[in-house]
């Protein structure tokens, strides 16, 4: 990693800080208005214990990520096994039609990101998620009604615009509260709920194709209502329990807070501005390392799009019957947990991201092979292939975490936060649409474009790697090999460090990878 952050468990902060800055008073962050108001929040020398702090932050921030992402993923993944019950029969879908709905969800993300970005910069990011979060369960809850292709569409575009703010929000809220370090298992526990989500659909799935005692309603819009009321409440939750920043935790103290702001001062990314700076979008266009982002997201999330909406039917086609199915595609939810865990504790201790990106790609890929080139007699080897697809997760868990580590300025960080997940959205489509009805039961294109733009999106991670290389030792030159940790350590007593720089306009920031 080219930046060693110390993670220090005890801070003494001092109680004289520096004046509040003059020619940048209207680009501060929120955060050095907190400090400039608190500035005798610790006085003497009693030390405040970081871990302490970090594990109540871990308590009641990092489950209620966990299970949004889980009932984001679960309220996508119910197409998928709604797949293999009686719905297509029951709204009469024919030809591509399934493939239309699954696409129409990401659609709606990819048109909804852009509003997104700007309304991510001006109001409260926890109660945005938040109220999002109420309505996309709203959404999958109104497919249970469904009658037709139509009102089915309708209720999975609402499902898209409404779940589209869920990615960028939780990049966000994970750079206001820990460092670049810290982030990464964080982000990683939050994105096991994809997984946990996969197994509890196909649980669930299970449960609603065994329904007997005179149900009259289809099992599968049962389970669409059970799924979206879970998120209501879920959401609502989420409403009262998650601050929106550090400042207005009311759990913490303000010395605590205080506290938490310096550790968090090394990121050199701010913690909140409203203040909208087009210049930074302007930026994140003419930034080499945010188009390689975005286009490694976009190449590994083709195989998530596979994934999220195939895999039963994959599974189904080669002779198993729908509860079967349900039951095969459960144990990959296990492998994507394991996926998303184990770079997120890697990246924790000093590994290289990179480096976990291809170490998550390389089983996908022989995953992918398996599929392609093993025919559907091969039933064991076609199934296992199956399951190695669902290590790609892991990868784009790295690339999530990667954004608010190395893009610094508000508004660039919510825009480039926000076409990742735009980005996801593109990939999802494109391996939703490679499945056409034509090349049923095989898929073998669909099968083949996994295969490929995973080899690619490998590529895209190296050239990602040797283009932070070149930046970082570029700025060690130029600023004649300075010891960059000593200056953070100063940091926290200059008020610039709070200034609305982007990464590229403060020449004290590093690249991690």
């Amino acid at each position: 990693m080219s930046v060693n952050e110390k993670d220090s468990t005890k801070h003494h902060v001092d109680k004289t800080l520096s004046p509040s800055p003059t020619s940048i008073s209207s680009e501060v962050d929120d955060a050095w208005t907190f400090l400039d108001a608190h500035r005798d929040a610790n006085i003497g020398d009693e030390s405040v214990d970081i871990l302490t702090i970090r594990r109540k932050i871990d308590y009641r921030v990092v489950p209620l990520g966990f299970l949004l992402y889980m009932m984001q993923f679960a309220d996508k993944l119910v197409l998928n096994y709604a797949g293999v019950m009686t719905m297509r029969e029951d709204l009469n879908l024919k030809g591509n039609d399934f493939s239309n709905l699954v696409t129409a969800v990401y659609v709606a993300v990819i048109v909804w990101e852009l509003p997104t970005i700007y309304l991510l910069q001006r109001f409260p990011v926890a109660k945005y998620l938040a109220i999002n979060a109420i309505l996309w369960g709203v959404s999958t809850a109104c497919g249970a009604a469904a009658t037709s292709f139509g009102t089915m569409l309708v209720t999975r575009i609402f499902l898209g615009i409404f779940e589209a703010t869920i990615n960028p929000s939780l990049m966000l809220i994970a750079g206001r509260w820990y460092t670049k370090p810290e982030q990464a298992p964080r982000i990683s526990f939050w994105l096991v709920g994809l997984g946990v989500g996969q197994i509890l659909g196909g649980a669930v799935s299970y449960g609603f194709q065994n329904l007997s005692g005179g149900v009259t309603i289809a099992g599968w819009r049962i389970m669409f209502l059970t799924l979206g009321l879970v998120t209501v409440v879920f959401g609502v939750l989420t409403w009262f329990f998650l601050p929106d920043n550090p400042m207005e935790a009311k759990w913490l103290s303000d010395k605590e807070k205080v506290a938490l702001l310096r550790h968090i001062s090394v990121n050199q990314t701010g913690v909140e501005h409203r203040k909208v700076r087009v210049i930074e979008i302007w930026e994140a266009l003419r930034d080499a390392q945010v188009w390689l982002i975005w286009l490694g997201v976009v190449l590994i999330a083709c195989t998530g799009g596979i994934t999220v909406a195939y895999s039963a039917t994959l599974i189904r086609n080669m002779g198993y019957t729908p509860k079967q199915a349900t039951l095969l595609n459960m144990p990959g939810g296990l492998i994507s947990i394991a996926s998303q865990l184990i770079p997120g504790w890697g990246v924790r201790r000093g590994g290289h991201r990179w480096a976990w990106v291809l170490a998550t790609l390389l089983p996908a890929i022989i995953g992918s092979g398996l599929m392609s080139f093993l025919p559907p007699t091969k039933r064991a080897g076609v199934l296992a292939g199956i399951y190695l697809t669902n290590f790609i997760p892991g990868a784009l868990t790295v690339y999530w975490n990667w954004a608010p580590a190395n893009v610094a300025g508000a508004t660039k960080r919510a825009f480039v936060t926000a076409l990742i997940g735009a980005c996801s959205a593109i990939g999802s489509i494109i391996g939703a649409q490679s499945f056409q009805a034509r090349d049923a039961p095989e898929y073998r294109p669909a099968k083949i474009t996994a295969l490929a733009t995973q080899a690619a999106g490998a590529c895209t991670t190296v050239l990602l790697f040797l283009w932070y290389v070149w930046r970082n030792r570029s700025r060690a030159l130029s600023r004649g090999g300075k010891e960059w940790e000593r200056e953070t350590e100063e940091a926290f007593m200059n008020p610039e460090v709070w200034a609305r720089m982007t990464d590229q306009e403060n020449d004290k920031f590093r690249y991690n990878y």
